[in-house]
């Protein structure tokens, strides 16, 4: 009596298919079972056992054999309940195995046989569609989800008892459907708006700037400037998402089980702001079959470090790879995972371990050694990688008062939307190439060529105010962008001028 039903599981944020295969055979009662099975799935046979018999349905007396292939894969979740318990009940004579081969079975059983949603079932439909299998019997909670995959028949069930009349020839249960355009339509609005804040005008400049060439920012300035409002808000003036980068950030917050119950696509810009405790695994990603981190989780959006200096050395250094490369890589001594992380930094600091060092209202109590050392927690090759440094003063009252509105996040994101246009027209050629802070050196001297006026600014910056020489490329692809905010023309000096400005962080010795 040997029974095949298809299931699935998530390695990384994609899935693949495993056969859950059983085998009864007439001897004393005992449970078996096989292929890697982590803790949570060992104790499956408890959980399918009380369901089958809550169910009103007879469990087989016998010796039973679960093997989940490929048995060279490590299997973690409860999400094997439902197809192991309709194995054992297709092997038993139960349910009829006619519809097995045409549907893929998910589902974590309760003890009284009801279903419980999982993670990961956007990314395991998609493979799913990728195998030509006709359909997923998943979860109710599930289905919404699951359903944005295009082209698969997905059949959202309560109970074990549903999925057994389904699968024994019952028709009254129709594939979930959606309008996958109308969903991703409804899903884009912000609950915040650049129209709240009220004065910082070089700020949200400066943010306009970021957004429009993925540029990685630094906020410098007092407690309550501002910085974690202006923040949050970096997100609505991101160009709108296109749906294929929906569907990939759904999978990263699906797999971690960060994925509301109540949303089934993640179709606005993340905004993932981790406090400086975290672990290195917390923020890249890790465990015994790593699971994505916050570098992860913010893929297509914004992660925002408030305090910087404030997290541990170690955290901010491992930040550095997917900085540079877009993705993460995590290896174990089993296997290795890579995650995508295509991410904008933002982060927020204090200018001095007090933060009232540039405040003029408020006298700072730390001395320059102190200052020194605790600017020096940044390290230099991370501040590398960071393009725009801007001083955030305190919001005078004048401007708290003011009934005046900010500008609105939509006029600055068709603003910012314009200048990526450009850089895509630019890039068009060089497929890596998106925005302008993915510039390399050699691209750099291609597209951010300056006159002579332009090149004595650069002099005096870096000779004259103590610019660093890391700062070098960093201005010119700042001033690239902001020719592209004016229309994407030749760089003119005021642009250099103001992108020199961006550097505030950027004195030599600083951060040796």
């Amino acid at each position: 009596m040997l029974a095949q039903v298809l299931s699935g599981a998530v390695l990384g944020i994609n899935a693949y298919i495993v056969k859950v295969e059983v085998h009864l055979e007439g001897q004393l009662p005992k449970f078996f079972m096989v292929g890697l099975p982590d803790g949570a799935v060992r104790e499956a046979n408890f959980r399918v056992e009380a369901a089958v018999k809550n169910s009103g349905l007879r469990f087989p007396q016998k010796k039973i054999t679960v093997n989940l292939a490929p048995a060279d894969i490590r299997k973690e979740g409860a999400a094997f309940d439902l197809p192991i318990a309709i194995g054992i009940l297709v092997a038993a004579g139960t349910v009829q195995p006619d519809r097995l081969q045409d549907y893929l079975i998910l589902g974590e059983l309760s003890l009284d046989g009801s279903l419980r949603p999982t993670n990961g079932s956007l990314s395991i439909a998609t493979e799913i569609v990728k195998n030509k299998i006709r359909g997923l019997i998943i979860p109710e909670e599930n289905a919404r989800e699951a359903a944005m995959a295009r082209d698969l028949q997905v059949i959202p069930v309560k109970n074990l008892n549903e999925a057994i009349n389904f699968l024994n020839g019952d028709d009254s249960y129709k594939p979930y459907q959606v309008n996958l355009q109308e969903i991703f339509s409804n899903h884009q609005n912000y609950q915040v708006d650049f129209l709240d804040v009220k004065g910082q005008e070089h700020v949200k400049r400066a943010l306009e700037v970021a957004a429009a060439g993925g540029h990685n920012i630094v906020m410098i300035g007092p407690p309550g400037s501002g910085k974690t409002m202006l923040s949050k808000r970096i997100p609505t003036i991101l160009p709108d998402m296109t749906l294929e980068e929906a569907l990939e950030t759904t999978k990263i917050h699906s797999v971690a089980g960060l994925l509301p119950a109540n949303q089934a696509l993640v179709a606005t810009r993340p905004f993932r702001s981790p406090h400086h405790t975290i672990s290195d695994a917390g923020l890249i990603g890790g465990g015994n079959i790593p699971k994505p981190g916050e570098v992860s989780l913010a893929h297509h959006g914004v992660l925002f470090l408030d305090e910087l200096p404030e997290f541990k050395k170690n955290v901010l250094e491992v930040m550095r790879q997917p900085l540079e490369d877009g993705h993460v890589t995590i290896s174990r001594a089993a296997l290795s995972l890579t995650y995508p992380a295509e991410f904008m930094l933002a982060a927020a600091m204090n200018p001095c371990p007090c933060g009232y060092y540039t405040d003029p209202n408020k006298e700072c109590t730390c001395s320059v050694p102190l200052i020194q050392r605790y600017l020096s927690r940044i390290s230099g090759p991370l501040l590398d990688r960071i393009d725009i440094h801007i001083e955030v003063p305190a919001v005078k009252y004048k401007e708290l008062s003011s009934q005046e509105t900010g500008e609105p996040s939509a006029r600055i994101r068709a603003r910012v939307e314009q200048a990526r246009h450009i850089q895509l027209e630019r890039f068009k050629d060089s497929p890596h190439l998106f925005c302008n802070a993915r510039m390399n050196s050699k691209e750099i001297r291609r597209y951010c060529t300056i006159n002579e006026q332009g090149h004595e600014l650069l002099k005096m910056a870096i000779t004259k105010l103590g610019l660093s020489a890391r700062a070098y490329d960093r201005i010119l692809k700042v001033a690239r962008t902001i020719a592209d905010l004016e229309g994407g023309g030749t760089i003119l000096p005021e642009y250099v001028s103001e992108a020199i400005q961006y550097r505030s962080l950027d004195r030599i010795g600083v951060f040796h």
